[in-house]
């Protein structure tokens, strides 16, 4: 009887973030909190596969930024229920996963693309550390060598902003090459990315969140089977 229930709570945290219902995701969370189920497992196999079917909908052009953003604001909401009460022991599965510095590069303040980029991280189970707007190149590279992060993600919607990406991109890979940077905005080109030694590439908001969200399900599916793993063994390179 306790997995029928549970698993009823766990279609709700899905159907809540699909149909972007806060109130319908912050019950169910409440619900699985209150029952005593996993709230790591209410994470990844509720709030997230919803996030997945999101993606879905978005690859088939049935939903479209703003309704993704409503999607992610009803996950947010549950997470904020549910982490609190996520165990040491998958705690430190999510931290071992990996970790993500992300901005937007000096002089450009838009960053709808980064923030739809760190929530996707965020729900694979990724320590995102979020540097803003308006981030100086040095700052990339300084936060990317002080964290040992494995991803930089980095974002421009302006020419005269753009060519930020390349030094950041030289310096880091002189640190520490294994790093993985994936890049996005207007006015690059995916060739230009890849000649800057960028491994991925986003054109703008709704392409940078087709890549984002088609690493939801294989980050999830890598989360969970690593719970089998020690910790030491978990990270990304």
């Amino acid at each position: 009887m306790a997995d029928e229930r549970f698993a009823v709570i766990l279609r709700e945290l899905q159907q809540g973030v699909v149909e972007y219902d806060e109130q319908r995701v912050r019950k169910a969370a409440r619900q699985a909190v209150d029952e005593g189920f996993d709230a790591w497992s209410a994470v990844m196999d509720g709030l997230a596969v919803g996030m997945e079917e999101v993606g879905r909908f978005f690859a088939a052009n049935e939903y479209f930024v703003p309704e993704v953003l409503m999607c992610a604001d009803a996950l947010y909401a549950g997470l904020a229920i549910l982490r609190p009460h996520v165990k040491a022991d998958a705690s430190r599965r999510m931290k071992g996963k990996g970790a993500v510095v992300i901005g937007t590069v000096e002089g450009d303040v838009h960053d709808i693309g980064k923030n739809l980029v760190k929530l996707m991280f965020e729900i694979a189970g990724f320590t995102v550390y979020d540097l803003g707007r308006d981030v100086p190149p040095e700052k990339f590279v300084d936060e990317v060598m002080s964290t040992d992060s494995d991803f930089l993600c980095m974002s421009a919607m302006m020419t005269t902003t753009m060519g930020g990406m390349r030094q950041v991109i030289e310096k880091v890979r002189a640190k520490n090459p294994n790093v993985k940077i994936m890049v996005g905005g207007a006015p690059l080109t995916e060739d230009l990315a890849h000649r800057w030694g960028a491994d991925g590439y986003g054109k703008d908001a709704p392409n940078a969140l087709s890549e984002a969200l088609a690493l939801v399900g294989s980050l999830r599916k890598m989360t969970k089977a690593a719970g089998n793993q020690t910790a030491g063994a978990l990270r990304v390179r």
